[in-house]
C-alpha cells in the first residue's frame, strides 16, 4: 500500500518543508498549462490571441476557483478523520466528496457554458478579442469535470500525507499539454481553441492517473457498497465547509473581474500586459497556495488528534516560511522581469507598451507578497480547522477593497493603479486574518475545556 504521511508527530518545519516542496514543484508544472498556452499562443496567433487568453482569465477562475475551493474544503475533513484514525468515515468522506464534486462541476458546466459571451460583453471586452476570448472559455467550462477530479484526487492524497504521487501526474500532465499545445496549434491551426482543448485532455489525463493511483494503492479509502449510499447527514458537513471555500474563490473571481472590467478600457495591449506579468507574477507566487494546502493538511490532522498546541506551531512556521519566500521572490521579479516578460512578447513584432507595462506590474506586484502568503496561510489553514467563515471573510474583504480601487486609482495612475488596485486587496485581507485565526484557535481550545470537563 502507499505510504502515508502521520503530520501529528515530528518536527513541523520540516514536515511542512517535505510537505509543502512536492506541492511547490506540482504547481509550477501546472502553471506550464497556462504559460505553454500563453507562450505559444503568443508567438504563433499573435498578441490578440494572447490578449483573448488573458481576457477570460477571471472567468475561468471563478468557476475553476469555485470548484478548488469545494474540494479543498471536502479533504479538510479527510485529514480530520485520518488523524482521528476513523477508517470508515475516511471512506465516507472519499465517496460523498467524489459524488458531491461530479455532481456540481456538471451543473456549473452547463450554466456558464451558456453564459459566457453575456459575461464578457458585460466586462467590456475588446470587440477584436471577444469571438476568441469566448472560443477558449466554453472549452474550458465544458471540460471542467477534469479539473475538479483532478483536484479533488490530489487533495485526496495530500490529506493522507502523499504530495509526491500528484507532483508526478501534474509532471505528466503538464508534458502533454505543451506537446498538444504545439500540435493543436502549429500542426491542425486550431487557433485559441486548440491551447484549450490542450489543456483540458491534459487535464482529464492527471484525473485519470490520480483515481487509478489511489484505487489500487489506498485500500483504506475503498469504501464498500454500504459507505458509497448518499448520506444527507454527511453531504451537509461537507457543504459546510465546502461552500463557503468555494464562495470565496468565486467573490476572489469577481473582484478579479472588476479588475479585467477597468483594465478593458485601457485596449488589447494593456490586456495582453496584464496577461503576461499575471503569468510570470502566477509562476512566481505558486508556494504561498502549496503553503497554505500544507498548513491546511497540518493544522487538519492535528485537530482531528486534538494536538491544538502543535496546530499552533505549524501556523508559526509557515508565517516565517512565507516571510523567507516573499523576499526571496521579491528579488526575482525585480532582476528577472524583463527577460521573462520578453521571453512571452516579441519585441519586434508587438507594441513596446506591452512589454513597459509587463515589467512595471511585475515589479510592483512584488512588493506585497508578504500579505499575500498569510491569505493562503490563515484562509486555507482555518479552512482545515473546519471554518467556512474565515475565507468567506477574507474573500469579503478583498472584494471590497478591488471594487473601491479597481475604478478610482486607475484614474489617477493609469496602469500602475491596476497593479495597486491588486496589491490593496491582499493588504485589505492579509493582515485582518491573522487576527480572526488567533480568535477561532481560541474557540476551539475552549471548546477542547469544555469537552475535557464533561467527560
Amino acid at each position: 500500500m502507499a505510504m502515508q504521511k502521520n503530520m501529528t508527530k515530528g518536527n513541523p518545519l520540516l514536515l511542512l518543508t517535505g510537505f509543502v516542496m512536492p506541492i511547490f514543484i506540482g504547481n509550477l508544472f501546472q502553471q506550464l498549462y497556462l504559460m505553454s498556452d500563453t507562450l505559444i499562443v503568443s508567438r504563433l496567433l499573435g498578441v490578440e490571441a494572447l490578449a483573448a487568453v488573458g481576457a477570460v482569465s477571471p472567468f475561468s477562475f471563478m468557476v475553476v476557483g469555485f470548484a478548488q475551493g469545494l474540494t479543498m474544503g471536502f479533504t479538510a475533513i479527510l485529514s480530520q478523520r485520518f488523524g482521528a484514525g476513523d477508517g470508515e468515515g475516511m471512506r465516507k468522506v472519499y465517496a460523498m466528496s467524489t459524488l458531491l464534486s461530479v455532481t456540481i462541476s456538471i451543473f456549473l458546466s452547463i450554466v456558464f457554458s451558456f453564459l459566457s459571451k453575456p459575461m464578457l460583453r458585460m466586462v467590456n471586452t475588446p470587440q477584436n478579442i471577444l469571438d476568441m476570448a469566448e472560443e477558449y472559455i466554453v472549452i474550458i467550462y465544458v471540460f471542467l469535470i477534469f479539473q475538479v477530479l483532478y483536484n479533488l484526487y490530489a487533495g485526496v492524497l495530500r490529506s493522507l500525507g502523499d504530495s509526491k504521487s500528484p507532483l508526478i501526474f501534474m509532471i505528466i500532465s503538464a508534458v502533454t499539454n505543451i506537446i498538444l499545445d504545439i500540435v493543436a496549434i502549429a500542426v491542425f491551426h486550431m487557433g485559441v481553441g486548440g491551447a484549450a482543448l490542450a489543456t483540458v485532455i491534459s487535464q482529464g489525463l492527471s484525473a485519470i492517473l490520480s483515481f487509478i493511483y489511489i484505487k489500487k494503492k489506498f485500500a483504506i479509502l475503498k469504501p464498500s457498497k454500504e459507505e458509497m449510499k448518499y448520506d444527507k447527514s454527511l453531504s451537509k458537513v461537507l457543504l459546510r465547509v465546502g461552500l463557503p471555500g468555494a464562495f470565496q474563490y468565486s467573490i476572489t473571481a469577481i473582484s478579479c473581474i472588476l479588475v479585467q472590467a477597468s483594465l478593458n478600457n485601457f485596449g488589447s495591449d494593456s490586456v495582453a500586459a496584464y496577461s503576461v506579468a499575471n503569468k510570470i507574477e502566477n509562476m512566481v507566487t505558486q508556494f504561498y497556495p502549496a503553503l497554505g494546502i500544507g498548513i491546511s493538511t497540518f493544522a487538519g490532522q492535528n485537530l482531528g488528534a486534538g494536538e491544538l498546541e502543535r496546530v499552533r506551531k505549524g501556523f508559526r512556521v509557515s508565517v516565517y516560511m512565507n516571510i523567507a519566500y516573499s523576499i526571496l521572490a521579491f528579488f526575482i521579479c525585480q532582476l528577472f522581469a524583463s527577460p521573462m516578460t520578453k521571453l512571452f512578447v516579441d519585441s519586434s513584432t508587438s507594441s513596446p507598451l506591452v512589454i513597459e507595462e509587463s515589467i512595471l506590474y511585475v515589479t510592483t506586484m512584488c512588493i506585497f507578497f508578504i500579505p499575500l502568503g498569510f491569505i493562503f496561510i490563515f484562509r486555507t489553514g482555518c479552512q482545515g480547522l473546519g471554518s467556512g467563515k474565515i475565507p468567506m471573510l477574507s474573500a469579503i474583504i478583498e472584494l471590497i477593497a478591488r471594487a473601491t480601487t479597481a475604478f478610482s486609482l486607475p484614474y489617477f495612475f493609469g496602469f500602475l493603479g491596476i497593479c495597486l488596485s491588486n496589491a490593496v486587496s491582499w493588504i485589505g485581507a492579509g493582515f485582518i486574518l491573522p487576527f480572526v485565526y488567533l480568535a477561532f484557535m481560541r474557540k476551539l481550545e475552549r471548546r477542547n475545556e469544555e469537552i475535557e470537563i464533561k467527560s
